[in-house]
Protein backbone atom coordinates (compact mmCIF):
# COMPACT_ATOMS: atom_id res chain seq x y z
CA UNK A 1 0.00 0.00 0.00
CA UNK A 2 2.64 2.09 0.86
CA UNK A 3 4.48 2.13 -2.81
CA UNK A 4 1.12 2.86 -4.05
CA UNK A 5 0.40 5.87 -1.88
CA UNK A 6 3.77 6.87 -3.12
CA UNK A 7 3.18 6.33 -6.83
CA UNK A 8 0.05 8.27 -6.67
CA UNK A 9 1.93 11.46 -4.45
CA UNK A 10 4.97 12.35 -6.35
CA UNK A 11 6.15 15.56 -4.17
CA UNK A 12 6.93 15.47 -0.92
CA UNK A 13 4.38 18.29 0.27
CA UNK A 14 0.48 17.44 -0.16
CA UNK A 15 -2.89 18.56 0.69
CA UNK A 16 -5.92 16.53 1.62
CA UNK A 17 -7.43 15.93 -1.19
CA UNK A 18 -4.50 14.86 -2.76
CA UNK A 19 -4.14 12.13 0.52
CA UNK A 20 -7.81 11.24 -0.16
CA UNK A 21 -7.87 10.58 -4.01
CA UNK A 22 -4.82 8.32 -3.48
CA UNK A 23 -6.63 6.03 -1.07
CA UNK A 24 -9.97 6.20 -3.14
CA UNK A 25 -9.72 2.33 -3.53
CA UNK A 26 -9.86 2.08 0.12
CA UNK A 27 -13.53 1.63 1.78
CA UNK A 28 -13.21 4.12 4.64
CA UNK A 29 -9.73 6.32 3.40
CA UNK A 30 -10.84 8.95 6.72
CA UNK A 31 -9.61 5.88 8.86
CA UNK A 32 -6.44 4.83 6.79
CA UNK A 33 -5.38 8.63 7.14
CA UNK A 34 -5.30 8.12 10.84
CA UNK A 35 -3.59 4.81 10.33
CA UNK A 36 -1.02 6.78 8.61
CA UNK A 37 -0.68 9.59 11.05
CA UNK A 38 -0.12 7.57 13.88
CA UNK A 39 2.32 4.80 12.09
CA UNK A 40 4.08 8.06 11.03
CA UNK A 41 3.91 7.58 7.17
CA UNK A 42 3.01 11.11 7.28
CA UNK A 43 2.80 13.70 8.98
CA UNK A 44 -0.11 16.75 9.42
CA UNK A 45 1.61 20.04 9.09
CA UNK A 46 -1.71 21.47 9.85
CA UNK A 47 -4.85 20.51 8.75
CA UNK A 48 -5.27 20.08 5.37
CA UNK A 49 -1.50 20.06 4.83
CA UNK A 50 0.90 17.02 4.86
CA UNK A 51 4.32 15.99 4.33
CA UNK A 52 5.79 12.17 3.93
CA UNK A 53 7.29 10.32 7.34
CA UNK A 54 10.97 9.50 7.07
CA UNK A 55 10.52 6.38 6.26
CA UNK A 56 8.47 7.14 2.97
CA UNK A 57 10.25 10.74 2.06
CA UNK A 58 12.33 10.29 -1.17
CA UNK A 59 13.85 13.97 -1.06
CA UNK A 60 13.48 16.76 1.86
CA UNK A 61 10.58 18.47 1.82
CA UNK A 62 10.29 21.94 1.05
CA UNK A 63 9.07 24.43 4.10
CA UNK A 64 9.07 27.04 1.31
CA UNK A 65 6.15 25.56 -0.71
CA UNK A 66 4.89 24.54 2.92
CA UNK A 67 4.79 28.52 3.34
CA UNK A 68 2.67 28.73 0.34
CA UNK A 69 0.49 26.06 0.63
CA UNK A 70 -0.14 27.25 4.56
CA UNK A 71 -1.80 30.21 3.92
CA UNK A 72 -2.43 32.40 0.78
CA UNK A 73 -2.61 34.51 -1.15
CA UNK A 74 0.97 34.86 -0.03
CA UNK A 75 5.15 34.98 -1.04
CA UNK A 76 8.19 34.36 0.75
CA UNK A 77 9.40 37.90 1.99
CA UNK A 78 11.19 39.88 4.74
CA UNK A 79 13.99 38.19 6.82
CA UNK A 80 13.71 34.55 5.22
CA UNK A 81 13.64 36.07 1.87
CA UNK A 82 16.83 38.70 2.88
CA UNK A 83 18.78 35.85 3.63
CA UNK A 84 18.07 33.40 1.24
CA UNK A 85 18.93 35.86 -1.36
CA UNK A 86 22.24 36.71 0.60
CA UNK A 87 21.37 40.40 1.83
CA UNK A 88 21.62 39.63 5.40
CA UNK A 89 24.10 37.00 7.31
CA UNK A 90 22.31 36.08 9.55
CA UNK A 91 20.51 32.48 9.52
CA UNK A 92 16.70 32.61 10.06
CA UNK A 93 14.25 29.81 11.61
CA UNK A 94 10.80 30.98 10.87
CA UNK A 95 9.62 31.12 7.53
CA UNK A 96 8.72 34.90 7.00
CA UNK A 97 5.88 36.05 4.29
CA UNK A 98 3.73 38.56 3.10
CA UNK A 99 -0.18 38.35 2.53
CA UNK A 100 -2.49 40.83 1.13
CA UNK A 101 -5.25 39.20 3.58
CA UNK A 102 -4.68 39.02 7.28
CA UNK A 103 -1.83 38.44 9.23
CA UNK A 104 -0.94 34.81 11.11
CA UNK A 105 1.20 32.80 12.04
CA UNK A 106 1.29 29.29 12.52
CA UNK A 107 3.40 26.85 14.82
CA UNK A 108 3.74 23.42 12.72
CA UNK A 109 5.60 19.91 13.56
CA UNK A 110 8.16 21.10 10.69
CA UNK A 111 8.93 24.74 12.01
CA UNK A 112 7.49 27.99 12.40
CA UNK A 113 5.57 30.02 9.98
CA UNK A 114 4.59 33.83 9.95
CA UNK A 115 2.99 35.90 7.31
CA UNK A 116 2.66 39.90 7.81
CA UNK A 117 -0.12 41.69 6.13
CA UNK A 118 0.70 44.61 3.36
CA UNK A 119 -1.51 46.59 1.16
CA UNK A 120 -2.79 44.34 -1.38
CA UNK A 121 -1.88 47.10 -4.23
CA UNK A 122 2.22 46.05 -3.26
CA UNK A 123 1.05 42.42 -3.18
CA UNK A 124 2.07 41.45 -6.61
CA UNK A 125 5.23 43.44 -7.49
CA UNK A 126 8.29 41.94 -7.60
CA UNK A 127 7.22 37.82 -6.83
CA UNK A 128 9.50 35.14 -8.47
CA UNK A 129 8.32 31.69 -8.94
CA UNK A 130 11.53 29.31 -7.79
CA UNK A 131 10.85 26.12 -9.76
CA UNK A 132 12.43 22.60 -7.56
CA UNK A 133 12.91 19.68 -8.65
CA UNK A 134 10.22 17.34 -9.65
CA UNK A 135 8.20 20.41 -10.52
CA UNK A 136 7.48 21.70 -6.92
CA UNK A 137 7.47 25.49 -6.97
CA UNK A 138 6.90 28.28 -4.56
CA UNK A 139 6.58 32.28 -4.75
CA UNK A 140 9.39 34.25 -3.49
CA UNK A 141 9.93 37.68 -3.05
CA UNK A 142 12.90 39.17 -5.37
CA UNK A 143 15.40 41.48 -3.56
CA UNK A 144 13.83 44.66 -3.78
CA UNK A 145 10.16 43.52 -2.63
CA UNK A 146 11.81 41.64 0.40
CA UNK A 147 13.87 44.45 1.81
CA UNK A 148 10.82 47.31 0.77
CA UNK A 149 8.69 44.72 3.07
CA UNK A 150 11.23 44.65 5.70
CA UNK A 151 11.44 48.50 5.91
CA UNK A 152 8.03 48.72 5.39
CA UNK A 153 7.25 46.00 8.56
CA UNK A 154 9.87 47.11 11.01
CA UNK A 155 7.95 49.70 13.03
CA UNK A 156 9.18 51.95 15.61
CA UNK A 157 12.74 52.44 13.13
CA UNK A 158 12.53 56.10 13.56
CA UNK A 159 13.69 56.35 9.92
CA UNK A 160 13.49 60.17 8.77
CA UNK A 161 16.34 60.83 6.52
CA UNK A 162 18.67 59.17 3.90
CA UNK A 163 21.23 59.14 6.99
CA UNK A 164 18.70 57.44 9.01
CA UNK A 165 18.02 54.70 6.33
CA UNK A 166 21.77 54.43 5.73
CA UNK A 167 22.52 53.57 8.80
CA UNK A 168 19.35 51.43 9.27
CA UNK A 169 20.49 49.03 6.38
CA UNK A 170 24.19 48.91 6.95
CA UNK A 171 24.34 48.66 11.14
CA UNK A 172 20.94 47.34 11.84
CA UNK A 173 20.00 44.85 9.21
CA UNK A 174 23.87 44.47 8.26
CA UNK A 175 23.39 44.66 4.22
CA UNK A 176 26.76 44.98 2.67
CA UNK A 177 26.86 48.44 0.84
CA UNK A 178 28.07 46.35 -2.53
CA UNK A 179 24.82 44.47 -2.81
CA UNK A 180 22.39 47.28 -2.21
CA UNK A 181 24.06 49.10 -4.66
CA UNK A 182 23.18 46.22 -7.20
CA UNK A 183 19.14 46.64 -6.41
CA UNK A 184 16.98 47.63 -9.33
CA UNK A 185 15.61 50.94 -8.71
CA UNK A 186 12.62 50.68 -10.47
CA UNK A 187 11.54 48.02 -9.20
CA UNK A 188 12.30 49.96 -5.46
CA UNK A 189 10.41 52.94 -6.96
CA UNK A 190 7.52 51.32 -8.04
CA UNK A 191 7.23 49.22 -4.55
CA UNK A 192 7.45 53.01 -2.69
CA UNK A 193 4.15 53.95 -5.10
CA UNK A 194 2.42 51.23 -4.43
CA UNK A 195 2.84 51.25 -0.63
CA UNK A 196 2.73 55.34 -0.91
CA UNK A 197 5.51 55.22 1.11
CA UNK A 198 8.05 57.95 2.13
CA UNK A 199 10.43 55.57 3.64
CA UNK A 200 10.83 53.21 0.70
CA UNK A 201 11.46 56.39 -1.34
CA UNK A 202 14.61 57.33 1.19
CA UNK A 203 15.11 53.25 0.43
CA UNK A 204 15.23 54.42 -3.12
CA UNK A 205 17.32 57.27 -2.89
CA UNK A 206 20.03 55.60 -0.62
CA UNK A 207 20.44 52.83 -3.46
CA UNK A 208 21.16 55.31 -6.22
CA UNK A 209 23.43 57.29 -3.76
CA UNK A 210 25.60 53.80 -2.64
CA UNK A 211 25.18 53.48 -6.70
CA UNK A 212 26.92 56.11 -7.36
CA UNK A 213 29.40 55.99 -4.61
CA UNK A 214 30.56 52.60 -6.15
CA UNK A 215 31.07 54.30 -9.82
CA UNK A 216 33.16 56.78 -8.78
CA UNK A 217 35.51 54.35 -6.68
CA UNK A 218 35.78 51.88 -9.29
Amino acid sequence: MMDELRRRIEGEEFDYQALLDSLKGYERPRDKITSLLRQGAIIRVKKGIYVFGPNLARRPFSREVLANMIYGPSCISLDYALHYHGLIPERVEAVTSVTSGRARRFSTPVGLFIYRQIPPAAYPVGIDLVTLEGGRAFLMAVPEKALADKVHDDRGTGIRSQGDMRRYLLQNLRIDAGSLATLRTETLAILAERYRSRKLRLLGAVVTRLREEGARHE
